[in-house]
């Protein structure tokens, strides 16, 4: 975060960098060379510290956005909301910025829902929240906002994915860490070959890879649009083994829609340590197999004796020692018949008479896992931003005239229905359709004003509805006909009032494109849309 330094407003500092140098990039006396200088600054701004920042801030002499001021160096800031619980306020707690920690806590009941075998996954929709140091850009940048993630838990010796396969052959654009740094364009990639040559770390981050850009390219996004970002080194959290966002290119820029991590072990190995609670898997060997274990046997009378209340707690620190931590404690204790152990501030001197380190060995059948995470986290206002800004047309000829591209499947409201006028014979008609599309639960907008069929059809492709039923004086005869118009081309068939619904249905699934129904209903040349 960077101030301005008289008026005290706060700012984003990546951000502030970012549009800065977008502002360069448009005014004319910048020179090619300034621009390629500051095109790298931009590939690389993603993995700067604060000190790289004042860098930047300083040599290209950035101010307020606002003011035109000067601006503090960088600062920290904590992004998660602080808050109270309770009368008093005394506990103080965050809102939570991601919705993944609820499905951590819950691992044991999802393991054992799962018949106590991996890999297994979870999903969640739900609330985060970010406080946001200047939110902005409508729903880009906000403070509460819906995301939804799903946990893939996952043996961290074998992250392969039995569904693959299946989209081995997909192609993305990927926009590696290493072509960051090199200063070289995003490459696209068959995600079989990026997992296979080690630029995705693994199987299983791979497939959800392939399924997040079959997903954002159904519900509306660009394809030419549309790259996946790999983490660089700095950036990246540093438990992560690797981690890719999806990102959009709208009016704002690239913006981040969805992340995909390996967060590793990390998430539920912190949770065991601060409740005692194992979250880990058991796998079965094929044989068993003889371990050499190495414990702390504390003797607990004296422990109560010496330190009371804390005996327990005492007990529970000795039981979380990793084995190279007992190997030192053992060597204290041989050396010099005492070891201090440190729990948060407090230390407690422990005699060889209250500890010892016992060595044993025993048959195991089974094998604990600490499940590694592999997590696609969406942000939904940023997806659906994007498809909005990529839905956004206007008419050839006519840029007066905008409508939304919305597919089928994703728009609000599947068809309008359009009586040619508002004359009374039309109303039985109008029933009949709606029946006929209240059996396959398709929404739909009827539209009866006095208004012109050109006016209303342009009314309806303004809001994305994506298909137009017309009703017109041919309609009263038997068997009753519709016309059905496509919004995009604007183009229309005629067919009976009775085969609407399902194809209607067909085509707000996928199952059906409009270049099928085009092939087997006659094409209807009405009157012009104007």
């Amino acid at each position: 975060m960077v101030k301005d330094l008289k008026t005290g407003d706060c700012f984003r500092a990546d951000h502030l960098i970012k549009n800065s140098i977008e502002k360069l990039f448009t005014d004319k006396k910048t020179t090619a060379d300034l621009k390629n200088e500051l095109q790298d600054v931009l590939a690389r701004l993603e993995g700067f510290d604060d000190k790289d920042m004042q860098e930047v801030i300083s040599k290209y002499k950035f101010k307020s956005p606002i003011t035109g001021n000067d601006l503090s160096e960088p600062v920290a800031f904590n992004l998660m909301f602080p808050t109270q619980i309770g009368p008093t306020g005394d506990f103080k707690a965050y809102l939570r910025p991601e919705t993944a920690q609820g499905i951590f806590v819950n691992f044991k009941r999802l393991l054992e829902f799962n018949q106590s075998k991996l890999p297994f996954a979870a999903a969640q929709i739900g609330l985060g929240f970010r406080n946001e140091i200047s939110p902005r850009q409508g729903l880009i940048r906000v403070r509460e906002f819906t995301m939804c993630e799903i946990e893939h838990f996952v043996d961290p010796t074998d992250k392969s994915h039995p569904k693959f396969k299946k989209v081995a052959d997909y192609v993305l654009t990927l926009f590696s860490a290493c072509n960051q740094m090199d200063g070289h364009p995003a490459k696209e990639w068959k995600i079989g070959d990026a997992v296979t040559q080690g630029v995705v770390n693994n199987e299983t981050l791979g497939y959800y890879m392939a399924r997040c850009h079959q997903y954002l390219l159904k519900v509306g996004v660009d394809p030419r649009r549309l790259r996946f970002r790999q983490h660089l080194a700095n950036e990246m959290a540093h438990y992560a083994q690797d981690c890719w966002d999806a990102e959009i290119l709208t009016s704002y820029g690239w913006i981040e829609c969805v992340g995909n991590a390996d967060r590793a072990c990390y998430d539920l190995r912190q949770h065991y340590k601060a409740t005692n609670v194992k979250l880990v898997a058991e796998k079965v060997l094929p044989a068993p197999k003889n371990i050499d274990v190495v414990e702390a046997a504390p003797v607990m009378n004296i422990l109560g004796k010496e330190f009371r209340q804390s005996a327990k707690k005492i007990q529970t620190a000795l039981s979380q020692l990793t084995p190279e931590q007992l190997a030192e404690v053992e060597t204290e204790l041989v050396t010099n018949k005492l070891y201090n152990l440190k729990i948060d501030n407090e230390t407690y001197p422990l005699t060889d008479k209250m500890l010892a380190v016992k060595k044993h060995s025993k048959t195991v059948y089974v094998e604990e896992i600490e499940p590694s995470v592999i997590e696609p986290s969406y942000g939904i206002g940023r997806v659906m931003y994007a498809v909005l800004e990529h839905a956004f047309r206007q008419r050839e000829g006519d840029e007066q005239r905008c409508f939304l591209v919305l597919p089928p499947l994703v728009a609000p409201i599947k068809c309008s229905v359009l009586p040619i006028s508002n004359n009374v014979v039309f109303e039985p008609i109008i029933e009949l359709v709606r029946e006929e599309l209240a059996r396959y639960d398709l929404s739909h907008k009827v539209d009866d004003s006095g208004n012109t069929i050109g006016r209303r059809y342009a009314r309806t492709d303004e809001i994305g509805i994506p298909f137009g039923i017309t009703i017109d004086f041919e309609s009263e005869q038997k068997p009753h006909t519709v016309t059905l118009r496509h919004a995009e081309s604007m183009q229309q068939i005629r067919l009976e009032i009775s085969e609407v619904g399902r194809l209607l249905s067909d085509l707000s699934t996928g199952r059906q494109q409009w270049s099928d129904a085009q092939a087997k209903y006659p094409k209807f040349e009405g009157k012009s849309d104007e």
